[in-house]
């Protein structure tokens, strides 16, 4: 054997060996996808459970104007006998505040709060949760985002939970609408990736470690939030529905998730921008928690979700040039790959986004987006305004993690 051939075929198998690993976890993903779709309890539409605490809905919103009243009508018209809204107007500069305030004329179950401007050290959201938070008056809070539509039943139907099993808090998982077609081959990717981490089997689990709130939608009593430190405890989180949810679960509280896709609409990201944005959010953050960790969860995203793809563009010519057992293998291996990646991606556009299998067809488009937006992250994660996030620009460190 020449020398080229030689290094073609070491390369290959060493390729064919990444893959197979690969296409290990990508069964593992299938199964547990599937097994999670099964066995998770669904947020159904519940009868009274007898009591009926009151519900504060705390709802902040930062320049929604094109979001803002389709949420509050969905809010308005929930059949649950006992709820205000708590509407906080985060230094909107369009007619976000306007608008509340307009609904809060017309109906007083609307409490139209306009929040100081964010202290230096707080997250933006985190800070119109606070202030919303002291305006409150009912027993359950409901945390909810600007850009979400609830159906009629759905608070009662939280509600029901929460009292029926003795809840300390209580979260769902959306159907997460997408608007573009960036966000509709990228969020199958990432919800498959994420899906094992903060499955509703994980979180039911009292003996796991994993908490977790989804920020459209989560209950949580007044005393439980409390005791957790508010929203002040994670005043600094970008990500601080999953920080919250942590709290909850690490305090040993009785939480747990649902599926709440048949409830609960929910936009994740508006258009390739805020997707890519969405995506840095993620990872800066983890970075100065854990550096060692944001780097592993980068290599891993690439080589689970882009790998295979890339790879095949050494695995096709070399098959088609070289010749020998370890080409074969390597192409072999690759195809086999690929296609459990596009299948498994295709099931989570059906039964976990609501969108067309056809859409997995974009995973070597997807998966080059997440793997480019985490390591762009890292790479600019200890620049002035790392991230950009609503509007708004944070400067992260080590040590207060937010300057600004």
């Amino acid at each position: 054997m020449d020398p080229i051939n030689t290094i073609i075929a070491i390369a290959s198998l060493v390729l064919a060996a990444v893959l197979v690993g690969v296409f290990g976890i990508w069964v593992y993903f299938l199964s547990y996808m599937i097994k999670s779709f099964k066995l998770a309890p669904r947020l159904g539409s519940n009868k009274s459970a007898g009591r009926h605490p009151k519900v504060s809905v705390i709802l902040p919103a930062r320049n929604e104007e094109n979001y803002i009243s389709r949420c509050l009508d969905s809010l308005l018209a929930q059949d649950y006998p006992d709820f205000e809204i708590v509407a906080i107007n985060d230094s909107s500069n369009d007619r976000t505040g306007h608008i509340m305030q307009e609904y809060a004329a017309k109906d007083r179950r609307v409490v139209y709060v306009s929040a100081p401007p964010k202290p230096d050290g707080w997250a933006g959201k985190n800070w119109a949760c606070f202030q919303g938070y002291q305006k409150s008056s009912g027993d359950l809070l409901f945390f909810t985002d600007a850009d979400t539509v609830h159906a009629p039943d759905t608070m009662s139907s939280a509600v029901s939970h929460m009292v029926s099993e003795n809840l300390d808090a209580l979260t769902a998982i959306p159907r997460l609408i997408c608007n573009d077609f960036w966000t509709r081959i990228t969020l199958p990717s990432l919800s498959t990736f994420l899906h094992t981490r903060f499955s509703p089997l994980r979180v039911n689990d009292p003996k796991t470690k994993t908490g977790y709130f989804f920020g459209s939608f989560f209950f949580i009593t007044k005393e439980t939030y409390k005791v957790v430190g508010t929203h002040e405890g994670v005043r600094h989180e970008l990500v601080e529905d999953g920080a919250l949810g942590s709290r909850v679960k690490e305090g040993k509280f009785k939480m747990k998730m649902f599926r709440g896709e048949e409830k609960v609409d929910a936009v994740w990201a508006r258009d390739l921008p805020t997707l890519w944005h969405g995506l840095r959010r993620l990872v800066v953050p983890l970075y100065h928690q854990n550096r060692a960790g944001a780097h592993l969860m980068a290599a891993a995203v690439f080589f689970i979700l882009f790998a295979p793809f890339a790879f095949s563009a050494f695995s096709i010519p070399a098959y088609l040039l070289a010749s020998g057992l370890a080409v074969q293998i390597l192409l072999a291996v690759n195809i086999l790959t690929v296609t459990l990646l596009v299948i498994t991606t295709a099931v989570q556009c059906k039964l976990g986004v609501f969108e067309s299998p056809a859409y997995a067809l974009g995973s070597p488009l997807s998966g080059a987006l997440i793997s480019f937006g985490f390591l762009s992250a890292i790479v600019n994660a200890r620049k002035k305004d790392a991230v950009n996030w609503r509007d708004r620009q944070y400067t992260v460190n080590e040590k207060q993690h937010f300057l600004r």
